[in-house]
């Protein structure tokens, strides 16, 4: 029930994502005209890949707590969300420092039309000014992750996007704003789950013994472990976003309706991970914690408990896809011949939950041990099969480039399959 009790909040907490992007979409989509539209789609493309590449200051916290809290070391919890908040400070300020530079790369190789570049770039400049906030709230969300305290994560995401649905309609809606306005309720919505989430920290840190020392705050030899951590599963996500990148780049060689059916498909997958997504991080919570008591008997156990919830739920995906799956495209497109092309690629994510599933559910263990060099290695792994597999099949066009990415993620999967036999076996017995 534990891993039941932590992935519900996380899993619904991810459904409220899309909500938040379908309201932006509606919003700004009734503008008069559509290069408002563009400039909003170009600016939340920049900033998803660009806050995804941080996402280290989640993922590295809350196995480095949920270790603290097996170990019952109260002082480690305290200044791992001190240390945290400070990294997340700095490089927000940085990002905006250099928001300039950073904005024109990002355009640039986004490469959207003359009439919406300049309004994406007012909407990026603004939303840049929440960086800090948006940082140190991943720094937060990890430190409860990894006390086991996932509702929090649901609590402050349910504030933010309700905030932003609000301020999106009254500054656009009510105010007669375009794109700036939809950037601004991010910014307002962004620093007011900071201080929601804030206060629910002062709150937590008053059951914790002990103060924070400032020779662990300002010493930079006592963020060695967070920098190594976090210095790792930066690559690792620079790799994921390769991939991606790489992916979407050769679906567009080959037309806009292969374009537009990939990334309905692509849409399958972001469904599956919500789910999936919940019981990973569950594993980085609790063998976190049984990592850190040194408990190997109750490690096993609950990888084996969280490798059943996922692989069912993998399985009802696959289920879901195959008999449902045209209907699940009609809903995400009108287009007659998006739905037919996506419909002929649609096998593959039948097969892709039961493959991918061994990757999420890993990645969370691996977060919770702290084994995040095996998770970059993975990705490097997995890039050299998928590059050489879609040379080699560009003769078979779509089902080419699908053959290269699920060859990518079993790689990978495989890869960090058999660094967990290894461990099992050597490290965690």
């Amino acid at each position: 029930m534990r891993i039941w009790a932590i992935a519900w909040p996380i899993i619904l907490s991810n459904i409220t994502v899309p909500l938040l992007g379908l309201v932006d979409t509606a919003v700004v989509g009734h503008l008069p005209d559509s290069r408002y539209l563009a400039a909003v789609t170009l600016g939340a493309t920049l900033f998803s890949f660009l806050y995804w590449g941080f996402g280290f200051l989640r993922m590295g916290t809350t196995g480095l707590v949920a270790q603290a809290m097996g170990r019952e070391s109260d002082s480690d919890v305290r200044h791992l969300l001190g240390q945290s908040l400070i990294i997340a400070g700095v490089i927000g300020v940085l990002l905006i420092l250099f928001s300039t530079p950073l904005v024109s790369l990002g355009l640039h190789l986004l490469d959207g039309s003359d009439a919406a570049t300049p309004l994406a770039r007012e909407y990026a400049q603004i939303r840049l000014w929440s960086a800090p906030a948006v940082l140190a709230n991943y720094a937060i969300l990890g430190w409860f992750l990894g006390q086991q305290n996932s509702r929090v994560t649901l609590m402050i995401l349910l504030l933010t996007n309700s905030i932003n649905i609000v301020l999106d309609i009254w500054f656009v809606v009510g105010l007669g704003m375009t794109s700036n306005g939809v950037a601004w309720a991010s910014v307002i919505a962004d620093y007011s789950a900071l201080a929601f989430g804030g206060y629910l920290v002062l709150r937590q840190l008053k059951t914790l013994e002990g103060h924070f020392l400032r020779a662990r705050l300002l010493a930079l030899s006592a963020y060695t472990a967070l920098f190594n951590i976090n210095a790792n599963l930066f690559v690792r996500t620079l790799g994921l976003l390769f991939v991606m990148a790489f992916f979407t780049a050769q679906g567009a060689r080959q037309g806009d309706t292969v374009l537009a059916a990939n990334a309905v498909l692509l849409q399958f997958i972001m469904l599956t991970s919500y789910a999936l997504d919940g019981f990973a991080h569950a594993a980085e919570s609790l063998v976190g914690r049984a990592y850190g008591r040194r408990d190997w008997q109750e490690l096993a156990s609950i990888v084996r408990r969280v490798a059943l919830f996922s692989f069912w739920t993998a399985g009802g995906a696959s289920l879901l896809f195959a008999f449902g799956g045209n209907h699940l495209v009609a809903l995400l497109t009108g287009l007659e011949e998006v739905r037919a092309t996506a419909a002929v690629y649609l096998p593959w994510m039948v097969a892709m939950p039961l493959i991918a599933v061994w990757s999420y559910l890993l990645d969370g263990i691996f977060i919770g041990t702290s084994a995040v060099r095996e998770m970059r290695n993975s990705i490097f792994i997995g890039t050299l099969f998928y590059l050489p597999a879609w040379w080699l099949t560009q003769g078979l066009g779509n089902h080419g480039l699908w053959l290269a990415f699920t060859l990518f993620i079993t790689v990978r999967s495989g890869v960090l399959i058999g660094y967990y036999q290894r461990y099992r076996h050597t490290r965690w017995c």
